[in-house]
């Protein structure tokens, strides 16, 4: 049973309108999520029109088929979006996909689950896998992972400045009581942290890495972009929303050099010797408007996206 938790999607129509969506033309929702921007999605498409979906949460699955099972130009698969270039190679697409939008990071329902431990907000068990049946949870993760391992992931995913004194506190803190919920890890944190920010947890952070880490998250975005260029349709529309830096960055700088090719030395030309762009970034970087950070204030991160597959 999927429990009804409200969620909002981030940049709706600047995404629908970012995707210039074709009636009959085919679209890739690589993060379901609860549906909000499938909907949309769905909304533009005519009958002739396909859209396929995936996610990585059995809930968000469940949630995708009750909304639209019904819909025969709708479908979804359980799994990363890593899958992409497979899935769309099985349904004899590849090349002709006309819209690709991913969707990075948790989802609202996720984040106000207390059971799915991504949140400090209520104490829950500390479990941070966007698929509870795959791989192990931040608890069997802090069990027995290393303070050098437990700092490494704190200050690459989280950027957490004090990431070493955190490390020492929960390995010092794990001798005595396994660490096991969302309540105890904040705690530890907090007590860690010698600086708090103002209106940040202190937890923000090292809560944000952990999930990165134990969900792949970096590693499932760099796998699917460099699948992007290959699947879309000529003049076919990239985008993607980010919540944090690091993913942001990744983005970035991959459609950067899909256009100019790597970069060189400023004396040198451009692109590099034969480079042929097969991507153009579409505008700026988009931002939530004051209207929507009013409905929704959990869309203050979000960045989108957007690019264009060239001929």
């Amino acid at each position: 049973m999927v429990t009804d938790y409200s969620h909002q999607p981030v940049l709706l129509e600047e995404v629908l309108e970012g995707l210039d969506i074709r009636p009959d033309g085919v679209y890739v929702d690589g993060t379901f999520g609860r549906g909000g921007h499938a909907g949309g999605i769905l909304g533009r498409l005519g009958p002739e029109g396909r859209l396929l979906a995936m996610d990585k949460d059995p809930e968000a699955v469940q949630s995708a088929a009750a909304q639209y099972g019904s819909d025969p130009r709708f479908e979804i698969e359980q799994g990363t979006f890593t899958m992409l270039s497979h899935l769309v190679t099985q349904r004899q697409l590849q090349g002709k996909i006309n819209g690709l939008l991913l969707d990075l990071g948790v989802s609202s329902p996720q984040l106000d689950d207390p059971s799915r431990g991504f949140s400090f907000s209520d104490d829950g068990p500390l479990d941070m896998r966007m698929d509870p049946g795959a791989g192990i949870s931040a608890a069997q993760w802090l069990a027995q992972a290393s303070e050098s391992a437990i700092s490494d992931v704190l200050r690459i995913y989280g950027e957490e400045r004090f990431a070493k004194r955190i490390a020492r506190a929960l390995v010092k803190a794990r001798k005595t009581t396994p660490i096991e919920t969302t309540r105890q890890l904040a705690e530890l944190v907090a007590a860690a942290v010698p600086v708090h920010e103002k209106n940040k947890h202190p937890a923000t952070r090292s809560f944000q890495a952990i999930r990165i880490y134990i969900n792949h998250e970096l590693d499932d975005l760099k796998s699917v972009l460099k699948q992007v260029p290959d699947v879309l349709a000529a003049h076919g529309r990239l985008a993607v929303i980010s919540f944090h830096s690091l993913e942001d960055r990744l983005v970035k700088r991959f459609i950067r050099r899909e256009y100019q090719g790597e970069q060189l030395p400023p004396d040198l030309p451009l692109a590099g010797p034969g480079h042929r762009p097969r991507l153009r970034p579409v505008g700026k970087a988009i931002r939530a408007g004051s209207a929507e950070l009013a409905r929704n204030p959990r869309a203050r991160s979000a960045v989108l996206r957007l690019a264009e597959r060239l001929q």
